[in-house]
């Protein structure tokens, strides 16, 4: 009933919001692929690009490109693999953590605009 298209509608609407935001990104040159990555190194530390395409679902050719893409651009750098010489360890440079903060920024100031139009109740529901 009235409870199923309610939890329809918040999905969608929760879906919509979710893309807007990856949209709300410091650097434009940047894919929402780019930036998850990013994210996920900033959580994790670093990883093997195997791991990331795990965690990214990818397929490993794609996140090969990928990280060759953000080396490229100064935002991660490959390390030696402590334990498995054939591998790289693939962590984030201090450019990508300030690019990050600055985007999370971003977002949180706009999800902040768009906050400022609700009422009490709104909020409340939220």
């Amino acid at each position: 009933g009235d409870s199923a298209a309610a939890v329809s509608s918040l999905r969608s609407a929760v879906m919509l919001l979710g893309r807007r935001l990856k949209h709300q990104r410091v650097d434009e040159s940047l894919s929402p692929t780019e930036m998850s990555v990013l994210g996920t190194l900033a959580r994790c530390g670093s990883a093997t690009p195997g791991e990331l395409a795990r965690k990214e679902h990818v397929q490993p050719p794609s996140m090969t490109r990928i990280v060759a893409l953000l080396e490229a651009k100064g935002l991660v750098r490959l390390e030696p693999h402590p334990d498995d010489r054939r591998q790289k360890r693939v962590s984030q440079t201090e450019q990508a953590e300030a690019m990050l903060a600055e985007s999370r920024t971003k977002r949180n100031a706009w999800l902040a605009h768009l906050a400022e139009g609700l009422d009490e109740d709104e909020w409340e529901t939220l």
